[in-house]
C-alpha cells in the first residue's frame, strides 16, 4: 500500500512543479493549481477507501505526511486566489500594507494554535496515536470541532492542522518574495541587466528547475570566482539578470537528486544541442 501511496505522491510533485514554477499572479496558473490538487486529493481518499493500511504505524504516516502534503498545497492556492481577488492595485506602499495585514492575519492564526504546532515543529510522536488514527481521537485534544463535521473516513483530528501548518509557510515564503519585489520597485533598484541596446529584455525561458541545475553545474565546476561563489549568491544574481524568483533553490535541488533517471538533464540537453548546432554549422 506505502509504495502506491509514493506513487500517487510522486505523480503529483511531477505535476505541481510546473505550477509553482510559473506566474504565481496568474489567476490560470492558481486555478489549475487548485485543480490538479483536488484530483490528486480524490486519488488518494478512492485509494484508501479501497485498500487497509498494514498497520497503525502506515495509518499515521499517511494521514501525518502524505495526505497534508497534497491538502496543504490546495489550502495554499486557494488562499493565494483569494489573496489575487483582494489585493489592491494601488500604489507600492498600499500594496505592502495589504501584504503585511495578510502576514499577521497568518500569524495570529499560528499563534492561536501554538501548542500543535510546536508539536509538529519538534517532530513530536508522543500523541501521534490520537492525532493520525482514524477513530482514535481525544475531544479534549480537539481544538477545532470542525474535525467532527469532516470525512471520518479520510481524515483524522489533526491531518487537516498539519496541512495548514505547510500551507502556513507555503504563504510566508510567497509574501516575503512579494515585498522583497515590492521593495526593490520602491528603492528604484530593480535590475536592468537583462535589458539590450533595442531595449528587449533576455528573458529565461526555461524551466526554473533548469536554471537551477545549471546554477549548481556552474559552482561546482568552479567556473564563478574559482568555486567560491555561493549558492544563495548566484541564485540572486540570476534572478536579477532575469527578473525572476527562483524560490526555495535548496529544496529544488533534492528534488533534482532525487530524480529516478536524468539527474542532469539539463545539462545533458545543453550539451547535445550544442554538439547538434556545431554539425550543422560544419555540414
Amino acid at each position: 500500500m506505502e509504495n502506491q501511496i509514493i506513487k500517487i505522491i510522486d505523480d503529483y510533485k511531477n505535476e505541481i512543479i510546473d505550477i509553482e514554477e510559473s506566474d504565481l499572479k496568474d489567476f490560470n496558473v492558481i486555478e489549475r493549481g487548485i485543480t490538479v490538487s483536488r484530483r490528486y486529493l480524490q486519488k488518494l481518499r478512492l485509494y484508501i477507501r479501497e485498500n487497509d493500511f498494514i498497520d497503525e504505524d502506515d495509518e499515521i504516516k499517511f494521514f501525518k505526511k502524505h495526505k497534508p502534503y497534497v491538502y496543504s498545497r490546495l489550502k495554499f492556492y486557494a488562499k493565494l486566489y483569494n489573496f489575487l481577488i483582494n489585493r489592491p492595485a494601488g500604489t507600492i506602499q498600499t500594496q505592502q500594507i495589504f501584504i503585511d495585514e495578510e502576514i499577521q492575519k497568518l500569524q495570529d492564526s499560528i499563534r492561536r494554535n501554538i501548542d500543535f504546532v510546536k508539536y509538529y515543529r519538534e517532530e513530536s510522536t508522543v500523541l501521534d496515536e490520537f492525532y493520525f488514527l482514524r477513530g482514535k481521537d481525544k475531544i479534549s485534544l480537539v481544538s477545532n470541532t470542525s474535525h467532527f463535521y469532516t470525512d471520518a473516513e479520510f481524515s483524522t483530528s489533526h491531518d487537516n492542522a498539519i496541512a495548514k501548518i505547510m500551507a502556513y509557510d507555503l504563504l510566508i515564503n510567497h509574501y516575503v518574495q512579494e515585498l522583497s519585489y515590492l521593495r526593490d520597485l520602491s528603492y528604484g533598484i530593480q535590475s536592468k541587466l537583462n535589458t539590450l541596446a533595442n531595449g528587449e529584455r533576455l528573458g529565461w525561458t526555461a524551466s526554473k528547475t533548469d536554471l537551477i541545475e545549471l546554477i549548481y553545474a556552474l559552482q561546482a565546476s568552479g567556473a564563478i570566482k574559482s568555486g567560491t561563489a555561493g549558492i544563495k549568491e548566484m541564485a540572486s544574481a540570476c534572478e536579477d539578470i532575469f527578473e525572476l524568483k527562483l524560490g526555495n533553490v535548496y529544496r529544488t535541488f533534492l528534488e533534482i537528486r532525487e530524480r529516478k533517471i536524468d539527474q542532469t538533464k539539463f545539462i545533458d540537453r545543453l550539451k547535445s544541442t550544442l554538439l547538434r548546432r556545431m554539425e550543422e554549422t560544419d555540414g
